[in-house]
């Protein structure tokens, strides 16, 4: 067979099926949403099932959305079951697919290279990914639907726009048929990589549709886009050269370590210094696992809407790089002193640490003693073994002990959320 072809595989409302699963009901008839009941009616949906989607309700909406008479089953986030749930797919893939073809693009999103398996299998794409999506069901009671497409970027568009309208939940695109059915499909933002900003200022440029880019004079879009316009005029006609095994032998010139919060309520100058402090020392020890060590540290503050909103930025370097607590604490606690404005509440904290590198390559200061360098190394290096062998909450600093800190919450959650365990 001719050609490439590629799936796009998601797992439908997952962490709503997962939770439907559990309990039992059918992930598709079910009316349930994962959001944490604790929190206030502001909080976030992490996921609605499909029939909630089909009474009006929003994904990722917020639970005083939901409209009033609507019957539903909230289920907190257990993100440690999800995991477990994705694991079990990815090995449905690995009998399938190696895992060099396998290119997971989220926790429940991945895209397959299935070309040279249709010829292994005996199978055209379309029947590859009926009995991969077949095998996730029997396994683990989620559904999942499939773009297939002869590109990765027209799989992709395959599964958001063409297989939510096929009753089998697959859809497939080519570059004759992408141009044929999709290039006047409104609106732009059911693109991949089309947000709200972009599509916005296309429209200011009179284009509304990938038809109308395709269409559009190529010089004037690079002068508004820059180099973001060869994207554009590429997708616009179907076309993405990129391959999984491109994105499997990229290497990034440079690496950072980042750490970010939203605070559940707003917070004083105080209280945000003592997050900052709890932040750093975390981003420290987890540095200190990997054998990584950072050039300069970069402080992103947000301060709240009733405050007008807003931020603050600022970036400090180091005189070595490093990884050390008893450096990196003190110095972003004077980056935030320096930059937070003490008249606003802050609502977000953002650390960053700036071109990281491992540690054996870097080379001590000789304003920093080499016996206490290696004090300090070794006690990070213990801190982590203790963590990691009793749990995060295992040894904390004193300061996580206070009324407003953070830490011990966060350590007990999987990216924001609650683990479950």
């Amino acid at each position: 067979m001719k050609g490439s072809f590629y799936i796009c595989c998601d797992l439908k409302s997952f962490y709503a099926s997962v939770e439907c699963v559990e309990r039992g009901l059918d992930p598709m008839t079910a009316r349930l949403v994962v959001a944490d009941p604790e929190r206030t009616e502001k909080t976030i949906c992490l996921a609605v099932t499909p029939a909630m989607k089909a009474l009006g309700v929003k994904n990722r909406c917020r639970i005083f959305e939901i409209p009033p008479g609507i019957e539903y089953i909230t289920a907190p986030p257990r993100m440690k079951k999800y995991i477990d749930y994705a694991a079990v797919i990815y090995g449905v893939y690995l009998s399938f697919i190696s895992k060099d073809d396998i290119h997971v693009y989220s926790i429940d999103e991945a895209f397959i290279d299935v070309t040279h398996y249709l010829e292994l299998y005996r199978m055209n794409a379309r029947q590859l990914a009926e009995t991969i999506m077949r095998e996730i069901y029997e396994k683990t009671g989620i559904r999942a639907a499939c773009g297939i497409g002869t590109n990765l970027y027209l799989a992709k568009i395959a599964l958001d726009i063409t297989a939510k309208h096929s009753d089998d939940f697959i859809g497939f695109l080519d570059e004759e048929s992408y141009r044929k059915t999709l290039w006047e499909h409104r609106p732009l933002t059911d693109f991949w990589r089309i947000g709200r900003g972009i599509s916005e200022r296309l429209e200011r440029c009179g284009i509304f549709t990938m038809g109308d880019i395709a269409r559009s004079d190529e010089e004037t879009l690079y002068r508004r886009f820059g180099i973001d316009a060869e994207l554009l005029i590429d997708h616009a006609w179907g076309r993405e050269s990129a391959t999984i095994a491109d994105i499997k032998a990229y290497v990034p010139k440079e690496n950072c370590l980042t750490g970010g919060q939203v605070l559940m309520r707003d917070y004083n100058f105080e209280e945000g210094e003592l997050i900052v402090k709890e932040m750093t020392d975390a981003l420290c020890l987890e540095m200190a696992a990997k054998g990584l060590a950072a050039e300069s540290v970069t402080l992103n503050i947000g301060y709240s809407r009733k405050c007008g909103a807003g931020y603050s930025h600022a970036t400090a370097r180091l005189d070595a790089k490093s990884n050390a607590g008893n450096i990196l604490i003190p110095l972003t606690a004077r980056l935030y002193e320096r930059t937070a404005d003490r008249r606003l509440a802050i609502k977000r904290i953002n650390i960053t640490f700036n071109r990281v590198a491992p540690e054996a390559a870097v080379q001590c200061s000789i304003f920093d003693g080499a016996a206490s360098s290696d004090r300090e190394r070794s006690l990070q290096k213990a801190v982590v073994d203790i963590k990691r062998k009793y749990g995060k909450n295992s040894v904390l600093r004193a300061i996580s002990l206070e009324k407003a800190a953070t830490a011990r919450e966060r350590n007990l959650q999987i990216g924001g959320h609650k683990s479950g365990e």
